[in-house]
C-alpha cells in the first residue's frame, strides 16, 4: 500500500505544469525519462488495484499475455513521433499520455511480468530490442524533421538514446544467459 502512495505522489509531481513543461522541453528527456517514469508510477500503483480487484486480474490476465500485449501496444504507440508531437500540442493527448502510460502500461506490466514464462519475457525483450533499434535508426537517419516541436539535433540524440537502450537490453540478456544467478545468492 505504501508503494501505491509513492506512485500516486510521483504521478502528481510529474503532472505539475512546471515539471511536465521542463521534462517535455527536451526530446530525449520527454521520451526516455518522463514516459518511463509514468509507467513506473503505474507499476507502483498496480498493487492497490491487484488487491482491490483480484478476480479481474485473474480472469483478464491469468497467464500474463494479455497484459504484456497491452503494455507493448501502449509503449509502441508513444514511441511514434506523431504521438509525442500531439502530446505537446493537444491537451487531450497530454491527458491521454498521463493516464495511458500509468494505467494501460504500468499496471499491466506489473501484473503480467511475474505470470509470464521465461520465453514470454524473452520475446518481450526481443521485441523491444528490435523496436528500439528501428526507432533509433528512424530518428537518426530520417532526412526530415519528424517532430515539429523539437530540433533535428534533438531527434538524432533521441535516436542514439534508443540505440543505446537496445544495446543495454542485449547486454542484459547476454548477462542473464552466461551468469548463473544461483552463484550469487
Amino acid at each position: 500500500m505504501k508503494q501505491s502512495l509513492y506512485g500516486l505522489l510521483i504521478l502528481l509531481f510529474l503532472s505539475m505544469p512546471p515539471v511536465a513543461n521542463l521534462m517535455e522541453s527536451v526530446m530525449i528527456i520527454h521520451m526516455h525519462m518522463q514516459m518511463p517514469l509514468l509507467i513506473f508510477t503505474g507499476f507502483l500503483l498496480a498493487r492497490i488495484f491487484q488487491l482491490r480487484f483480484p478476480r479481474f486480474f485473474e480472469k483478464w490476465n491469468g497467464n500474463g499475455i494479455p497484459g504484456i500485449i497491452l503494455f507493448i501496444i501502449i509503449v509502441a504507440y508513444w514511441t511514434l513521433p506523431r504521438s509525442m508531437d500531439e502530446a505537446l500540442t493537444l491537451q487531450s493527448m497530454e491527458v491521454f499520455k498521463f493516464t495511458s502510460l500509468p494505467i494501460l502500461a504500468g499496471i499491466p506490466l506489473r501484473d503480467s511480468w511475474k505470470k509470464l514464462r521465461p520465453v514470454g519475457k524473452h520475446i518481450t525483450f526481443y521485441f523491444f530490442i528490435i523496436m528500439f533499434s528501428a526507432m533509433g535508426w528512424l530518428y537518426i537517419y530520417s532526412p526530415v524533421q519528424l517532430c515539429n516541436n523539437y530540433l533535428i539535433i534533438e531527434q538524432i540524440t533521441l535516436g542514439w538514446g534508443f540505440i543505446t537502450t537496445a544495446i543495454c537490453m542485449v547486454i542484459y540478456l547476454l548477462y542473464k544467459a552466461f551468469v548463473d544467478p544461483k552463484k550469487y545468492e
